[in-house]
């Protein structure tokens, strides 16, 4: 293993190389702007390939979307046989969410198309000390009453607290979890005797509302997969449980993640797992469950099960749905800065980058390609993630306002605001897919607002290059700069409020 003093080296990288990036496009704007301004050139003709592979790619997924929905996947199951021994264990750690999202939640659970009855849920509170102790009394009358609504229709609900972690351990969804299934295990898995290969888990944010196929899908899935044990199960990911009710750039910031997570489907070789996912409680303990001391346990429990495999580990896309909250306060404010902070949240996946590198470097046994590929993948999009709004969109302008200040007349020059203007219209076509699209995926309008609110479903994506900026760029800079600098800068884990009307 690499020294300490070495990945704390290799955790400035990322960082450093976005600002040293920042600093040399705006000095050479003024120094060499002709040089500046090939480069925007080129990258936003990298930007347009990479939006066509997009909307390719969201196309075939879409696709796959419709077919995979259209199947009975229960009578599939039965077909094959022999799935009536396995368990669904869904666990879902909350922190300050009432009675109402709970209850949404398990409300999805029980109108599974699925025998129920093969379901545990675990519900796991922050405790009093950093929730609040209101909170915590809170969840304790909430599991009281799901417990009696629900009386019967499952193996188990179960309801924890979590107590403060030690001072190594981050106060967040890693170590909540971890906890919890660490006691999940030896007071129920080993005291009736339940064998810990036919049990799946499903670690699900709280706000999950999964759609009546999910375990169909999934226990289809897994009873056809070469090894069930060595796959991640990763459903579609749409943030509409309050999207009509929500502001109209948290509508485009979380329907653009749903397109982005849904074009990845289609390229499983390159999927980690984000968010709610399902995975062997084998293969859990195997790796040694959740790491207990990061933000971002969603995808790095992807990269433990990919190095501990040897590189044999990879992420199934479900193509079945679940939907998740779209951020909202109870003000405008609220809602700004939870979205930034969730956003920020999800580019602290940097943290990856140190761990990557030191693990990979470590295992000779994983093929050399796999590795590029995945570290590559990880690097460039965080690079992009940060870059490529403020470059084509801002920093792009100033070489041409140098040029055009300093009198310079040549054919590059006067045709470059056009070439970038002709890449862009043409770029607007995955921001149109995305406005179609985007309709298909809306839930039935409330009877509250009026058929007019269409209109401003679609209009909305005139906000996206704001949105990029605001909520893209702008979070992931913050959140590359915070691991470089370290220290008080790191980021604890930010929990998106839940909110509803």
């Amino acid at each position: 293993m690499l020294t300490t003093t070495k990945y704390r080296l290799l955790e400035i990288i990322p960082g450093a190389t976005l600002w040293l990036s920042f600093l040399l496009v705006i000095s050479l704007s003024f120094v060499k702007p002709l040089w500046i301004i090939y480069f925007i050139l080129v990258y936003d003709l990298y930007w347009f390939i990479r939006i066509a592979y997009f909307v390719l790619y969201l196309f075939i997924s879409l696709r796959r979307y419709r077919a995979v929905n259209k199947i009975n996947w229960l009578d599939e199951v039965k077909k094959i046989g022999n799935y009536e021994k396995y368990y669904h264990v869904v666990i879902m750690a909350t922190y300050r969410e009432n009675y109402k999202v709970l209850h949404t939640t398990m409300q999805g659970l029980v109108n599974s198309n699925y025998d129920t009855k093969k379901l545990i849920i675990i519900f796991t509170r922050e405790c009093g000390q950093r929730a609040g102790q209101a909170f915590e009394e809170e969840f304790h009358q909430s599991m009281r009453k799901i417990k009696q609504e629900f009386d019967g229709k499952f193996y188990n609900i179960l309801g924890y607290i979590h107590p403060l972690p030690p001072p190594d351990e981050l106060q967040g969804k890693g170590s909540n979890c971890t906890w919890a299934m660490k006691k999940f295990k030896a007071e129920v898995v080993d005291a009736e005797n339940i064998p810990v290969e036919d049990i799946v888990v499903s670690n699900f944010d709280s706000d999950t509302y999964i759609y009546p196929q999910y375990f169909a899908r999934l226990t289809y899935l897994w009873l056809t997969a070469d090894n069930p044990h060595k796959h991640s199960y990763q459903p579609l990911t749409l943030y509409n449980n309050n999207i009509w009710d929500a502001p109209s750039f948290a509508r485009v910031v979380a329907s653009s993640t749903t397109f982005w997570l849904m074009a990845d489907k289609a390229r499983p070789e390159r999927l980690f797992t984000f968010s709610s996912h399902s995975m062997s409680f084998k293969t859990l303990i195997e790796v040694g469950y959740w790491e207990t001391n990061i933000v971002t346990e969603d995808s790095r429990i992807f990269l433990q099960c990919f190095v501990h495999f040897n590189g044999d580990y990879s992420t199934i896309p479900m193509h079945v749905p679940i939907s998740m909250d779209t951020v909202m306060g109870e003000t405008l404010w609220q809602t700004i800065k939870g979205q930034y902070k969730q956003m920020r949240r999800w580019a602290w996946s940097v943290e990856h980058f140190p761990w990557m590198i030191t693990r990979f470097f470590n295992n000779k046994n994983i093929p050399w390609l796999k590795k590029f590929r995945y570290l590559f993948n990880q690097t460039e999009g965080q690079f992009s993630w940060a870059t490529g709004p403020i470059f084509m969109l801002v920093l792009g302008r100033l070489p041409l306002y140098v040029a055009s200040y300093r009198h310079m007349e040549s054919a590059l020059v006067q045709n470059a605001p056009f070439i970038m203007e002709f890449i862009m219209v043409l770029a607007m076509a995955g921001v149109v897919f995305s406005a179609v699209i985007n309709v298909f995926f809306l839930p039935d309008r409330p009877a509250k607002y009026k058929k007019i609110k269409w209109l401003a479903m679609i209009l909305q994506w005139f906000l996206l290059p704001i949105t990029m900026i605001a909520f893209g760029s702008i979070p992931a800079t913050d959140a590359q700069t915070r691991l470089m600098l370290g220290g008080k800068f790191r980021l604890g884990f930010d929990v998106t409020q839940k909110h509803r009307r």
